[in-house]
């Protein structure tokens, strides 16, 4: 097993090639992941094999951040608004809550999927993007025979192509919310 060296972090690293040649499946196990816009250089007695290192972005602070904006409802919990790592925003999840009150902006579908979407675009565009860079949202719902109301009004918010998207009918949402909705962004290379 090499080691690699990030800043002050020493990682193992994992000879792939060996593992593929004794079972197809035996890196599932490992939980492992390349770290995207880094480079990594590693060093072994062995032949120069591809760089292979198990991070991720909550292993090196530096390599992810915060996204915090007054223009859209605090986090309910211990958790962020949004988190920007390697290029990408991760959303939280998002109520239709209205940013000044903390209070649902009614009891409507509706109401709630339109202040949801703009609380979003908030979120978006304090991490430096907009609703054009989204490329995957979850939605969940209380009531799945919502879908077509939140269609309708999700459909003004994101240019062509759409993002991917999964909705689910769920047990219950925070506040009793009627939708939430998380999304995944894209950021634009310095």
């Amino acid at each position: 097993m090499a080691w690699c060296s990030l800043r002050s972090f020493n990682v193992p690293t994992v000879d792939m090639g060996a593992l593929r040649t004794r079972s197809p499946l035996a890196a599932v196990g490992f939980g492992c992941a390349s770290v995207a816009a880094s480079t990594l250089w590693c060093s072994s007695s062995r032949a120069h094999t591809s760089p292979f290192a198990c991070l991720s972005t909550s292993a090196i602070p530096s390599l992810k951040e915060a996204v915090a904006t007054n223009k859209a409802p605090a986090a309910l919990g211990p958790y962020s608004q949004a988190i920007k790592a390697n290029n990408l925003v991760f959303v939280s999840g998002v109520l239709g809550l209205i940013p000044e009150t903390g209070k649902f902006v009614s009891e409507s579908v509706e109401e709630q999927t339109e202040q949801v979407l703009k609380n979003m675009g908030e979120i978006l565009k304090a991490s430096g993007a907009d609703y054009s860079s989204v490329v995957k949202t979850t939605i969940m719902l209380a009531d799945l025979k919502d879908f077509k109301k939140v269609n309708e009004i999700y459909a003004k918010y994101f240019p062509a192509p759409a993002p991917a998207r999964s909705t689910y009918q769920v047990a219950a949402l925070p506040l009793d919310a009627r939708i939430e909705i998380e999304c995944i962004a894209a950021l634009q290379s310095a």
